[in-house]
C-alpha cells in the first residue's frame, strides 16, 4: 500500500483563516480579508505586527480550535481506504502545539492511528511517497513526490505540482466511481 503524508496546518487545518481573524478583529489595519487570500502575511503586516501575531502561535490555547478545510474529513476518511495515511507535522517550532494538535486529529480525524502521526522540525525524515505540505521548503527536503498546496504565502511558486484544495486531491488520488 502506498503511503500519502498530509501537512496539517493549512492543508488540513485553516490556519491562515484564523491568523487572518486575529488580524482583523485585533490588530490596527487598511486590509481586508479578501487582500489575505492573495498575499502572504509578512507583505501585508508590519514587522511589529508580524511578531505580535507569532506570539499567537506560541500561546497555549490557539491550535486547539482552529477550522478543518473544507473537505478535508470526507476524503482523507476515503483516502484511507486505498493509501497508508500518515501526519507530519512540524510542531517542534511551537512546543505548546503538541498537545492541541493531537488532541484535534484525534477528534476531526480518528481514524487516523496515533502511531502514523508525525511531529517534526525537518521533514525530510519521513519516508512516503506522496507529501501534500504548504511550504516548499519541506517539498525541497522530501524524498518522495511533493505537491504543494496552495497558501497565500506559496502562490508564486511554479516549480511544483499543486493543489488548491480537497476535491483537487481527491480527483488527483481516488478512482473514479
Amino acid at each position: 500500500m502506498l503511503r500519502l503524508t498530509l501537512d496539517m496546518d493549512d492543508v488540513m487545518a485553516n490556519t491562515h483563516e484564523k491568523l487572518v481573524d486575529i488580524v482583523l478583529n485585533e490588530f490596527d489595519t487598511i486590509y481586508s480579508e479578501p487582500d489575505f487570500a492573495t498575499r502572504p502575511l509578512r507583505e501585508l503586516l508590519h514587522p511589529k505586527q508580524l511578531n505580535k501575531l507569532n506570539k499567537y502561535l506560541h500561546k497555549p490555547g490557539f491550535f486547539k480550535d482552529i477550522a478543518v478545510k473544507e473537505g478535508a474529513i470526507e476524503t482523507v476518511s476515503q483516502l484511507a481506504r486505498y493509501y497508508e495515511i500518515y501526519v507530519a507535522t512540524a510542531a517542534m517550532e511551537f512546543p505548546n502545539s503538541f498537545r492541541e494538535k493531537y488532541d484535534w486529529l484525534h477528534q476531526h480525524f480518528p481514524f487516523i492511528p496515533w502511531h502514523n502521526i508525525v511531529f517534526c522540525g525537518d521533514k525530510s525524515i519521513i519516508a512516503s511517497d506522496y507529501l501534500i505540505d504548504d511550504h516548499v521548503r519541506n517539498i525541497l527536503a522530501f524524498r518522495g513526490q511533493g505537491i504543494l498546496f496552495s497558501a497565500p504565502h506559496n502562490l508564486n511558486e511554479t516549480a511544483y505540482k499543486r493543489v488548491s484544495n480537497w476535491k483537487e486531491i481527491s480527483e488527483l488520488f481516488l478512482p473514479l466511481v
